[in-house]
């Protein structure tokens, strides 16, 4: 039986914004229950560009349930530039994480967040992109290499679990292996793009450089540091004990803690001493 988060079985149990907008200006429709799961969202724009109503029909299990009540709460509030930028790992991180067996529901919700946008800027629906590898579930081989490098999948259990790809007869695990393969051989080949850190796993990520890496040099000097904010790449901070009065306060900040969140988190922070 799969761990659910409580969010999740919130989510499920109490899902918001069902439904269907009325004279909804994107709609955007994925899966089919043939394939067990299938999503229609659909949302509302003002005049300042702004998602004002989100709303969605889903058949499936708790955790597309969830997922698309997930992210029907983050559209709205967000301009249509801004809903475009999330992905099934803020779906996810929403939720509080999902069992990797039901990661396809989050992709699901982002899929079906890309028609939806698409329709909104009167993008007439393209042909099915590349060629079926996986009959069983409508899979093709694009779909397979997006799943591969956006979310560096290594095995056709990784696959099954994003897309389903590979979840039905079998028959499609030796194509399936060949393009993970490709894929992750040609990333090899050119030097990795980091992936784009959300604003939780940023401060996240900031939190455990700091409590691991850097306030134990600083404690062995008398010295500590208290993180007090994350603003976009700026890192407010403030020295305590002796780093607080030293006057070598401001070269520890730039030629050690900005150094070493630079390169154990992104490199474009910059760390900034909050006033005493």
């Amino acid at each position: 039986m799969w761990e659910y988060t409580d969010k999740v079985k919130e989510h499920f149990l109490n899902p918001r914004n069902v439904g269907e907008v009325e004279n909804a200006d994107g709609v955007g429709e994925v899966g089919s229950m043939a394939c067990g799961d299938a999503l229609k969202l659909t949302f509302k724009v003002d005049e300042n560009n702004l998602i004002v109503d989100a709303k969605f029909k889903t058949f499936g299990c708790a955790s597309a349930i969830a997922s698309a009540s997930a992210l029907t709460e983050l559209l709205i509030g967000k301009t249509v530039e801004e809903a475009e930028q999330i992905t099934n790992d803020h779906i996810a991180e929403y939720l509080g994480g999902l069992p990797k067996e039901k990661m396809h529901c989050s992709v699901m919700g982002q899929e079906a967040l890309e028609k939806a946008i698409a329709c909104y800027r009167g993008d007439p629906d393209k042909k099915q992109v590349g060629n079926v590898v996986c009959e069983c579930f409508g899979v093709t081989d694009v779909q397979i290499e997006r799943a591969v490098t956006d979310n560096r999948l290594a095995t056709i259990e990784d696959i099954t679990n994003y897309i389903k790809a590979g979840g039905g007869c079998g028959k499609c695990h030796d194509n399936i292996q060949e393009i993970i393969d490709r894929v992750n051989g040609a990333q090899t080949e050119r030097p990795a793009q980091p992936k784009r850190l959300t604003n939780i796993q940023k401060i996240k990520l900031i939190e455990e450089t700091l409590e691991r890496e850097i306030k134990p040099a600083l404690n062995q000097d008398g010295g500590d540091i208290q993180l007090v904010d994350v603003d976009g790449n700026r890192v407010i901070v403030k020295l305590k004990g002796r780093c607080a009065s030293c006057a070598m306060s401001e070269i520890t900040l730039k030629d050690y803690v900005e150094s070493k969140l630079k390169e154990l988190v992104a490199k474009d922070l910059v760390v900034e001493e909050v006033d005493a």
